[in-house]
């Protein structure tokens, strides 16, 4: 059996890629190191975005396990262009997988990168890993195990968030294990 921490980042101060996290955040981030490290973890992954990074370093420090990045746990790309009507257009993508806006990528393309990473880790000989990512690829990874998460789960993630992949041969099961509050 291997366990996979599925870790949305904490509050950070934007959306950008180099946007740190919030005084909260970085408060939250020692609170979620203390909540993981007796859980074994021998692999930890993360978005390269900076609230990421910094959502784990605290467990990262307190374990000794090298944080790895990978470009494929970045957020999903709605839009290259703003969307005043973001959340409407977010919403109708959690209806139509293949719906995709200028520039952007589809929920099942961000979705198949995410679970590209999923299956490496799969592969790796620890049992107990973590990976980082951001709101809306975390829920469609846990989309693919779970078909009834949609967006209204999407709306309830917090920052950080945390979800407990189980995978035993083929099967993955995945439940809340942490949530901020």
């Amino acid at each position: 059996m291997k366990r996979i921490y599925l870790v949305r980042h904490s509050q950070a101060a934007g959306q950008e890629p180099e946007a740190p996290l919030t005084e909260t955040g970085a408060q939250h981030a020692l609170e979620l190191a203390e909540f993981l490290q007796d859980r074994q973890v021998g692999y930890i992954v993360s978005s390269p975005f900076v609230r990421a990074m910094e959502t784990i370093k605290p467990l990262s420090d307190r374990i000794q396990v090298e944080v790895r990045t990978d470009g494929r746990l970045q957020e999903r790309v709605l839009s290259a262009v703003p969307l005043a009507d973001w959340m409407e257009k977010l919403e109708a993508t959690y209806q139509d997988d293949l719906l995709k806006y200028e520039g952007g990528e589809s929920a099942k393309e961000a979705a198949e990168r995410g679970l590209q990473v999923i299956g490496e880790l799969r592969q790796r000989p620890e049992s107990s890993l973590v990976a980082v990512t951001h709101g809306a690829l975390l829920s469609l990874i846990l989309r693919h195990y779970d078909g009834r998460f949609g967006f209204e789960n999407w709306r309830r993630l917090t920052n950080p968030d945390v979800y407990e992949l189980t995978l035993e041969g083929t099967e993955g099961t995945v439940k809340r294990i942490w949530e901020s509050g």
